[in-house]
């Protein structure tokens, strides 16, 4: 079942750089997503999902589906594809500065933040402390500075917000005034998006601005493995379509533990799950904009806990890639969830690989990708620097070998054969060199003997130093009246700065 892209679905969302495309990787042969896209149909319309609240269970009914003894909501096939061919295929994610935004769909890469790390390693110290609200902060400007990190879903729960209403309004204040880019946030009850939605107007200066500008999106958990709706996040869901606001749903099976422990099980179940919150969203709207988070996490079976930095998390996302680009959903993979404590080796590799194989897939969107550790445990304002540098490699990567007219020419190899013999001075070279090539910020590649000359500093070394200055640069975009305006109306707790 190969779909055609469609519209844009949301409010307008320019990119100053179009993202690089990705989909050349392929861990599924065509047989095989064929075969896992059969599977999870027929587990919706075999097994459905239970746990539906009555009354949207009766509208899924009305529109075709079935409700067994046992209350578990059955789709058949052909509602299902129904569903995925009037879904919105593109999704436009503006930024609070406008062209900041994203249009996400079509295996265009983005990378961003994500996850609800607890901890964060605190560089002056070396020792991991509970996160705070200034981390939070901190982190989110990081983002709105870093050039290949496109969005910011909230990284850390604030640990020093007393209770669940004040940890989302703190949270939505602190993520919109760190950073211009798009936004994701989510949330512990559906009341508290009006009062969110209520403070978005009020920065953006107008009422009802956040419906004609949604600068973040929803972030909310509609299944809970295996194969149950989870109720609050359903009343979350439809409560932020009412304010417009853009939806990033996630499933987070673990195989082994709450899927199958075969990859292909894994995907399957996960993909019936994905389908299902698919399922929730034609009822309400069809076409409504929504961004599917399928992620396949991975268990170690000799302890039970998740691995987010193994290869099989990094197939098993990539996989999940292919199969929504191939059924042109909207996608979010997970990657870059290394096991590792610190910014090492190990968490080099892991990230590496993992990313890399999530966008290389056509991975629309890249939740956890940077500035994580532990298996998204723990974060680190310096990784996330250190993160950025690895990102723009791997985005240059997914642009892969462009044939332009001019790529190849025959005509300067001749000359350049049997003349100068470089290339160092032509044209060409001095015209490319900045788009053709990508260049490290902090990663070395001096000889040895310079290295050494220059103090033999780790790339831990530089990115501490590096984030520090990054972090004197302070946000302009929420202007100090509306600023001022929030902080009288709501209890924020974020410290006022310059």
């Amino acid at each position: 079942m190969v779909r055609r892209s469609r519209a844009i679905s949301g409010a307008r969302a320019p990119l100053a750089t179009p993202a690089p495309r990705g989909g050349r990787f392929a861990p599924l042969d065509p047989a095989g997503v064929e075969r896992i896209i059969t599977a999870a149909l027929d587990i919706l319309a075999r097994t459905g999902i239970a746990e539906c609240p009555d009354a949207l269970a009766a509208q899924m009914v009305a529109a075709g589906a079935t409700r067994r003894d046992d209350g578990r909501v059955c789709f058949p096939k052909t509602m299902v594809e129904t569903a995925i061919a009037r879904a919105a295929g593109r999704v436009s994610l503006p930024g609070f500065v406008e062209d900041k935004g994203l249009t996400v769909g079509g295996g265009h890469v983005h990378i961003g933040t994500g996850g609800a790390a607890t901890e964060i390693l605190d560089s002056a110290t070396g020792a991991f402390r509970g996160a705070q609200l200034a981390d939070l902060y901190d982190l989110m400007r990081l983002v709105g500075t870093l050039p290949n990190i496109h969005y910011g879903l909230r990284p850390v729960i604030a640990r020093d917000m007393d209770e669940p209403f004040a940890l989302d309004m703190n949270t939505g204040f602190t993520c919109l005034k760190a950073c211009a880019k798009p936004i994701g946030i989510s949330f512990d009850s559906a009341a508290h998006l009006d009062p969110v939605v209520s403070m978005f107007d009020m920065a953006l200066g107008r009422e009802g601005g956040f419906r004609k500008q949604p600068f973040c999106f929803g972030v909310i958990v509609h299944a809970v493995s295996p194969l149950r709706y989870a109720a609050e996040g359903l009343e979350i869901m439809q409560r932020a379509m009412a304010h417009r606001m853009p939806l990033q749903i996630c499933t987070a099976a673990q195989a082994g533990a709450t899927s199958p422990v075969t990859l292909a099980g894994a995907l399957a179940q996960g993909l019936a799950e994905t389908l299902a919150g698919l399922m929730v969203v034609d009822t309400l709207e069809p076409g409504y904009p929504c961004i599917f988070a399928f992620m396949p996490f991975i268990s170690d079976l000799r302890s039970g806990a998740m691995t987010g930095g193994s290869g099989e998390a990094a197939v098993a996302a990539a996989a999940a890639a292919q199969l929504l680009l191939h059924l042109g959903l909207p996608s979010t993979a997970s990657a870059g969830m290394t096991d590792a404590k610190t910014p090492d080796a190990q968490a080099g590799y892991e990230k590496g690989y993992t990313v890399a194989l999530a966008a290389q897939a056509g991975a629309d969107m890249i939740n956890l990708s940077v500035g994580m550790l532990g298996s998204i445990m723990a974060a680190s304002r310096e990784a996330l620097v250190i993160d950025d540098d690895m990102c723009g490699a791997i985005l240059r990567s997914v642009r892969g070998v462009e044939m332009t007219d001019t790529a190849i020419d025959l005509d300067r190899i001749e000359a350049v054969a049997t003349g100068e013999g470089h290339y160092l001075g032509e044209a060409q070279t001095l015209e490319l060199m900045k788009t053709e090539y990508t260049y490290p910020s902090l990663g070395n590649r001096q000889s040895i003997a310079d290295w050494k000359d220059a103090g033999a500093r780790t790339i831990w070394d530089v990115a501490v130093e590096h984030t520090a200055d990054l972090l004197t640069r302070q946000p302009t975009h929420l202007p100090k009246d509306r600023e001022a305006a929030i902080r009288a109306a709501f209890d924020i707790r974020l410290p006022e700065g310059p």
